[in-house]
């Protein structure tokens, strides 16, 4: 019952028809794409500064990922860069919230062709919204996180969102081992011991109550964790504009950036010293800071699988070797807050 009382308030928080729990970000992105149809032979486009997973769950279903660069203005993925890597193939794409920013839907939905499907990496952007819509809202599907870095978390966990009733009864079925009927629902109904059909090839994907009732309390307060965020990513905007050798992510005209994480740019011509070593000293000094996020290209298994090379997507690399949060979250006081600027104003 926590589950699905989490699923309502979810499906209401983002404006949208159907929520779907699950057991991570990961494995409702996997859904989505199982229950599009997405298999061999087909092309999934995903940005290249994002986490793994984004590209991992492609290669689940045995399709391939196609790699486009990213703005590093926004961290999000570049419209003409997606456009470029059309193919024939191409069913899908994964355009990525990422940090809590909204990409340009609207150029995504423009450089794809009619009918590929598009789900939001929404892992991030709990709360964000371009123009009056919520993320989670803005393609045919969306998956959330539930991590413990997230705004709201669950321990671990995910969501799937959508307004396509069959897309939602489809994965519904594939995150309970492609059951017909919920066991949930069958125990409430008058044939409680009549067992299930299987005709697809699901998984065990489900979210557990106890998880449930982790993240409901969460969820009630979203507004308030959020105006949280916002206020404090405002006061670095407002501090920390005068290091010049520091770029401060931007913040969305008429939309609203969820602040999941505060990510800045080192611009290493100008900085006291390159990104490695500036996160070494702030790290000495106390302050937890990490990369942004991979450019998924240089990592290894798909550096060697798909013959990529650093190059390749210069505004990945860019990111990859020059992003740099800094800590941004709803435990924080003032004086944590003061602390963070004045380590980096001592660089």
């Amino acid at each position: 019952p926590r589950v699905e009382e989490l699923e309502t308030l979810f499906a209401e928080q983002t404006g949208v028809g159907h929520a779907i729990a699950a057991t991570s970000c990961t494995t409702a992105m996997h859904l989505a794409l199982t229950a599009a149809g997405i298999g061999p032979g087909d092309e999934v486009l995903v940005p290249a500064f994002t986490w793994i997973a984004t590209a991992n769950v492609v290669l689940y279903c045995g399709a391939r990922p196609v790699f486009a660069d990213v703005d590093p203005a926004t961290f999000n993925i570049d419209p003409d860069q997606l456009r470029a890597r059309v193919t024939p193939r191409t069913r899908a794409a994964i355009p990525v919230h990422l940090f809590g920013l909204c990409a340009d839907m609207e150029a995504v939905r423009d450089a794809l062709p009619a009918g590929a499907f598009i789900l939001e990496d929404a892992a991030c952007a709990l709360g964000a919204r371009l123009g009056r819509r919520a993320a989670g809202a803005l393609g045919h599907a969306a998956a959330f996180s539930f991590h413990p870095r997230k705004i709201v978390t669950t321990g671990e966990g995910g969501m799937v969102t959508t307004d396509d009733p069959g897309l939602a009864a489809k994965v519904r079925a594939l995150r309970s081992h492609g059951a017909s009927i919920a066991e949930e629902q069958r125990h409430r109904g008058p044939l409680p011991h009549a067992l299930p059909q299987f005709n697809l090839l699901g998984f065990n994907y489900r979210m557990t109550d106890l998880q449930a009732a982790v993240g409901l309390p969460q969820l009630r307060r979203l507004g308030e964790l959020l105006a949280f965020r916002e206020r404090w990513a405002a006061w670095y905007r407002d501090r920390l504009g005068h290091l010049t050798w520091l770029r401060l992510p931007v913040s969305p005209e008429g939309g609203r950036h969820a602040w999941q994480s505060f990510v800045t740019l080192v611009n290493e011509e100008q900085a006291p010293a390159g990104r490695d070593r500036i996160m070494r000293r702030l790290q000495d000094a106390g302050v937890g800071v990490r990369p942004g996020t991979h450019a998924v290209h240089m990592l290894g298994r798909y550096r060697e699988r798909f013959g990529l090379r650093p190059d390749d997507y210069p505004g990945a690399r860019a990111c990859a070797e020059r992003s740099m949060a800094i800590p941004l979250h709803n435990r924080m006081t003032a004086e944590d807050f003061e602390t963070v600027a004045a380590s980096l104003e001592a660089l």
